[in-house]
């Protein structure tokens, strides 16, 4: 939503008239047309990653492969750095922009706009690294398997967990069994005695 509200207003308010004779819309910022192409820009790529990301996670348990599912983390841990970097970016670049920018008749119009812009990419930095400390802690879990891993377990935390399956199809009532290779093979062992009938 953040990543809207900074290339909505930078689209809508922040290319104005600097006076009545030059029809041409300037950026608001300073005049400088890179402020607002960078803010329009790290704000489409955040909408899209965000779209591409709630897709991921919503999938993600139907992802069966342990590789697959570690490589999307990863993914998610890379991108939400590398867009708390361009954030970072870009709420320094529109302020100093917007610190430089003479007040006019025209500038005045877009000024909520632009306070707006460089707020919420302020913000924006704060949340994209909230989700690459979530990530990282994903990340960290999965080495647990846990994460990685979940359809074998039972959904009841109390449920015991199930033992090693014997391989004769038959399950035994028995909850221990003898270890093997310890039984005797003697027909009558020492202080047995075959009952007679």
């Amino acid at each position: 939503i953040f990543s809207i509200v900074v290339f909505g207003s930078i689209v809508n308010e922040c290319y104005v008239n600097t006076d009545s004779q030059n029809p041409q819309l300037l950026c608001i910022f300073n005049k400088n047309e890179s402020a607002c192409s960078y803010g329009i820009a790290v704000g489409i790529i955040a909408f899209f990653g965000c779209i591409f990301f709630f897709v991921v996670d919503l999938y993600f348990q139907q992802i069966s492969s342990v590789k697959d599912r570690k490589r999307a983390v990863l993914l998610d841990l890379g991108f939400s750095g590398f867009l708390s970097f361009l954030w970072f970016v870009a709420f320094c670049f529109l302020a100093n922009q917007w610190q430089q920018t003479t007040m006019s008749k025209g500038v005045s119009q877009g000024a909520d706009a632009a306070r707006a812009a460089i707020t919420f990419s302020f913000f924006s930095i704060i949340v994209w690294v909230a989700l690459a400390v979530k990530a990282l802690q994903r990340y960290r879990l999965g080495t647990d398997m846990s994460l990685f891993a979940t359809d074998q377990f039972a959904t009841d935390p109390n449920a015991a967990y199930p033992g090693y399956p014997t391989g004769s199809g038959i399950e035994s009532t028995e909850t221990y069994q003898s270890p093997p290779f310890t039984e005797t093979l003697d027909a009558n062992p020492k202080g047995y005695q075959v009952p007679a009938y």
